[in-house]
């Protein structure tokens, strides 16, 4: 789910699944999803063609087995612009994408646009367009609305993908947005015979407090499984792991630890595969894991785990224009510069770097933080414009 900010994205998500993902105290308090908002639910379709989602048969009071197209998990992702980053983060880990503009406002609004060319980076090209709020216009600027959106894509990834009129907040057409998510967006074929990875995008300390030392739980971590497959009882390591201080030297740990049982779907499952988002539980000290503390890590079994870099040379691709809502003309991008701090991400990693060397496309940045990725992975880069980062383009690490 991506789009300017509150334009239905969180609501949305909760007509589709049951699940309100703006859980944070402070998003509770702002109405904005500061944080990745995770949801799962499933696909249904009746005899006569009817599209539902879970908990919303058009007849019965229970779904029907039969009915079942698939499980499907939804990651809300921010649309506030401070959180671009977040965005970019969770759009690594989809395979499709629902891009949802108010018919309220003219079409596009800044981060609309931004989180296009995320999409765009990002390379997902499965996306459905989701024209929310018609409830609330007249017939007139829903049309007016339409071919704002239809103008917008013309000439990107999304400009054969269909739209979908809804009302969210009153379950309007949402069969025919099921529909069209079934049209557009497959489930991929995900082989399983590749090393097991899964990037960490949530953890949790699941204690109450007061909790009596014996019944303490171990850290949860939860994300989504993007190659091969975790069983329960594997060895697994989270990387980079901790940040060790030895005298003026600092070093990186990767945790160590077991899978001791894992969700996905609502489900407790011996296995999780590929596809979906999962969580995991663990016997490591849940103060390692409270408040997202292992968010943008990854975990590999062992002997499987992706290099660490504390130091990037990238192929640069740079994008020729800022993205941004007003004339595209006016904010070139212009060369990246030596010295120049840049933010960077890799899959649900946020990290900041400097250019230690820029040689035509291709550069080397010294990170802050390390990243824990597979050589050939995509990584956006953001050059601070201001009060905020902007996004500039992307590349692909060589070494």
């Amino acid at each position: 789910m991506v789009g300017h900010v509150d334009h239905g994205k969180t609501t949305l998500t909760k007509a589709l699944s049951g699940t309100w993902t703006d859980t944070h105290s402070e998003e509770m308090k702002r109405g904005i999803s500061i944080k990745l908002g995770y949801a799962d639910t499933a696909f249904y379709c009746t005899n006569n063609g009817e599209y539902y989602a879970t908990g919303k048969h058009p007849e019965e009071k229970d779904d029907l087995e039969k009915d079942l197209l698939r499980s499907v998990s939804f990651v809300d992702a921010p649309g506030h612009e401070t959180l671009m980053a977040v965005m970019i983060s969770g759009a690594s880990i989809m395979d499709g994408a629902l891009l949802l503009v108010s018919a309220t406002e003219a079409c596009p609004q800044p981060q609309t646009r931004e989180h296009l060319s995320a999409l765009e980076i990002a390379g997902i090209s499965n996306i459905v367009i989701v024209q929310n709020k018609i409830d609330i216009v007249t017939r007139e600027r829903a049309i007016e609305s339409y071919n704002e959106i239809k103008n917008f894509v013309e000439g990107t990834i999304a400009e054969n993908a269909p739209i979908i009129p809804v009302s969210a907040h009153h379950d309007v057409n949402l069969d025919m947005l099921i529909q069209a998510i079934q049209e557009t967006i497959p489930t991929p074929d995900r082989t399983s015979d590749e090393k097991g990875l899964m990037y960490v995008a949530r953890s949790f300390d699941v204690n109450r407090p007061g909790t009596r030392p014996s019944k303490l739980k171990g850290g949860i971590i939860g994300g989504s499984v993007v190659e091969g497959s975790f069983s329960v009882g594997d060895k697994i390591l989270i990387a980079p792991g901790r940040r060790i201080k030895e005298g003026n030297k600092v070093r990186w740990e990767p945790l160590e630890t077991v899978i001791e049982s894992a969700q996905g779907g609502g489900l407790d499952l011996q296995t999780v595969h590929a596809g979906g988002l999962c969580g995991i539980a663990t016997p490591m000290d849940p103060v390692s894991t409270k408040a997202d503390e292992l968010s943008g890590q990854v975990m590999a079994k062992i002997g499987e785990l992706p290099p660490i870099w504390s130091e990037l040379k990238v192929d640069l691709e740079l994008l020729k224009f800022m993205v941004s809502a007003s004339d595209e003309g006016s904010s070139e991008v212009r060369p990246l510069q030596p010295n120049e701090m840049l933010m960077i991400n890799s899959a649900t990693t946020t990290s900041v770097g400097t250019v230690s060397s820029i040689k035509g496309k291709k550069a080397t940045i010294t990170l802050r933080l390390p990243i824990c990725a597979k050589e050939g992975s995509r990584i956006t880069l953001s050059r601070r414009i201001g009060t905020r980062w902007r996004l500039i383009g992307h590349g692909s690490i060589t070494g």
